[in-house]
């Protein structure tokens, strides 16, 4: 069963969300104390994090990075800051996924269940039986991990997808809309800036293996992975 952990401190929310993930046979836990927030996660050791922005003490951009400096499970935002910018620092600060209050709890679940198919379903099992490898730059997708050398650095599921393609047809060109359909099951959540964020994530990875301009923008057709760092193969 999977676990979910939800950090909103509207009770009534917290209390129709859990009676529609229990439809589903989720096992959830609410934050209780928002003085303890880290621990509780730490304890719980959740699969899926449903996250608001307006909390307590600290904002829900700050506890997403204390999470993801703990886990790569997904992490969705449920806020009723409806504003661009709001949906690409959540992005930015770790976020798989971005909802506004109100919202339609048949599409919460849904994008529930997605995010916990591509961590831990179809898609990750799928996944999981290879590890893409190109001059030495080797993704392992069930350890969510980017290794280049001795040098190794962590990535989420999002980038995780977005790599395995790159690194899967290295110096050819693939498309925005390519990437974004490995990304999503639905069109719910997607602009420019969101596949935007997600690359510049991508190049930050990659930046910190030492490649700085492996990942090549083509103007108007999409993006490209060139081995700049090793022998071609």
């Amino acid at each position: 069963m999977f676990r979910i952990f939800i950090v909103e401190d509207d009770t009534a929310l917290v209390g129709l969300l859990k009676d529609h993930l229990h439809k589903f046979e989720y096992i959830t836990q609410s934050v209780y104390d928002f003085e303890t927030v880290r621990n509780q996660f730490e304890a719980f050791d959740p699969h899926l994090v449903l996250l608001d922005i307006n909390l307590p003490k600290y904002d829900g951009y700050y506890w997403c990075r204390q999470f993801r400096s703990m886990s790569t499970c997904p992490i969705i935002f449920i806020s009723a800051r409806d504003g661009k910018m709001d949906q690409v620092m959540a992005l930015e600060n770790g976020a798989d996924d971005y909802i506004t209050k109100p919202f339609d709890y048949e599409i919460v679940m849904a994008k529930v269940k997605s995010q916990l198919r591509r961590a831990y379903g179809s898609y990750a099992s799928a996944q999981q039986e290879h590890s893409p490898s190109l001059a030495g730059l080797t993704l392992d997708i069930q350890r969510l991990s980017l290794t280049l050398h001795q040098s190794q650095t962590e990535i989420s599921h999002t980038e995780a997808i977005i790599l395995d393609e790159l690194i899967k047809k290295p110096e050819q060109v693939i498309s925005r809309d390519r990437l974004l359909e490995k990304i999503w099951d639905d069109q719910a959540f997607v602009d420019d800036n969101t596949l935007n964020v997600y690359i510049t994530r991508v190049r930050k990875k990659l930046a910190v293996l030492g490649i700085e301009d492996g990942l090549q923008t083509v103007r108007g057709r999409g993006y490209r992975l060139m081995p700049t760092w090793g022998e071609k193969p």
